[in-house]
Formats: structure tokens, sequence, C-alpha cells
């Protein structure tokens, strides 16, 4: 049995999203860590199939956002599948409004 280490900080700089599962060759679900920067708001979304493990369970059609009201980054570690890994079926609720602003803040993806 392998393994395989990282750290987030090494897998991008600035806010978005960490692709864990690519940089650890993770198969089987996806993993994600996103970093919100101190007063981010996030995007009300659901996904087609794939559940998520927040700090509780998420359902996948279960609307959702995340805010940083704090000073300092919030590092959200982010493990979600249906059967094995998904490849990214999140929707946005409110297209019209969270569209541009997720565009914007997905551009620092590694």
């Amino acid at each position: 049995m392998g393994y395989a280490k990282g750290s987030i900080d090494e897998m991008g700089e600035g806010p978005g999203f960490r692709k864990v599962r690519r940089e650890l060759g993770v198969t089987a679900f996806g993993v994600n860590a996103v970093i919100y920067p101190p007063g981010q708001e996030g995007f009300l979304h659901y996904h087609d199939e794939q559940d998520e493990l927040y700090f509780v369970y998420v359902e996948s059609t279960t609307p959702r956002r995340i805010n940083n009201r704090a000073d300092e980054d919030l590092v959200l570690f982010i493990v979600g599948g249906k059967d094995g890994y998904v490849a990214r079926d999140g929707q946005l609720v409110d297209v019209e409004r969270d569209l541009p602003r997720r565009q914007a803040f997905t551009t620092s993806e590694k």
C-alpha cells in the first residue's frame, strides 16, 4: 500500500481551489481544499450526483454557501464523490449573481 503527502501551501497561492486529489494521486473520490480570504462570501451551489463531506455531511442536492467572516484566510478541505470520483458537477443556484464572482475566484486555481 502506497502513500502520498503534500502541503496545501505547495498546491497554489491566493484564494481559490487547491486540487488535492490531483496533487496526491487520489482516484477513488474527489478531494479539494478551498482558500477563502477574509470577507469572502461563498457561492450557493449543489451537485448533480456527488455528496460532499464538510465538517457536517451535506447531501448532493442541498444548496449551500460558505462564507468567511474572519480576519484570516479560511482553509476549507472538501471530500466529495459517489461510488468513486465524480468530475466537477457543481451547479450554481443563482447563475446571474454568482457566475462572474465564481469565475474570478477560480482563476487562482493551480
